[in-house]
């Protein structure tokens, strides 16, 4: 077990920081492990090797914040909008969760680091919607078995200036 007595002399907002910076350098080392993939294979192969691992990661976020967070497996809608604020990227990146009906839970990026960063260097957006549709569906589905995601837009689709990227999640017969 790793020495814990540094994090124990944390403040909370100090512990809250490290956090934060944490979840910044796992998104750097995505990036930078995605670009080593691309500058070697090419933008596709990078594509298809950030899907497969994203399905692989997502079900493990997913598990270690169900085991954590003491959220019910099967917990429907209710049990993913509790979870999708609790995975890593949540600490940094700015995301909407409503339930426009009740039947139907909105995930919307509102500001994606990613993006931004790609769109200050003057790059074009991201083809992130095949990466999306096997990290949110897997994400999902790893919550519940019974939810259905569905893409609302994802670069390279179009979509407004309130978010990068929208997901509807549902329960089929709900």
């Amino acid at each position: 077990m790793p020495d814990r007595s540094v994090l124990g002399d944390m403040t909370k907002d100090q512990l809250i920081e490290l956090l934060e910076d944490a979840a910044k350098n796992w998104l750097a080392h995505d990036g930078v492990w995605f670009q080593a993939i691309e500058q070697r294979y090419g933008m596709q192969a990078a594509i298809e090797c950030d899907v497969a691992a994203w399905a692989r990661f997502t079900e493990i976020e997913a598990r270690r914040i169900l085991d954590r967070s003491g959220i019910t497996p099967g917990g429907g809608l209710e049990a993913l909008q509790a979870a999708l604020p609790l995975r890593m990227y949540a600490r940094i990146n700015e995301q909407t969760l409503t339930l426009p009906d009740g039947r139907t839970l909105r995930f919307e990026m509102n500001a994606c680091r990613v993006q931004e960063a790609r769109r200050r260097k003057g790059l074009a957006d991201f083809p992130c919607r095949p990466v999306g549709l096997a990290e949110y569906a897997g994400f999902a589905r790893t919550i519940d078995a019974r939810i259905e995601p569905h893409c609302i837009a994802c670069p390279p689709d179009p979509h407004p200036e309130s978010f990068w990227c929208a997901w509807e999640f549902s329960l089929p017969g709900a």
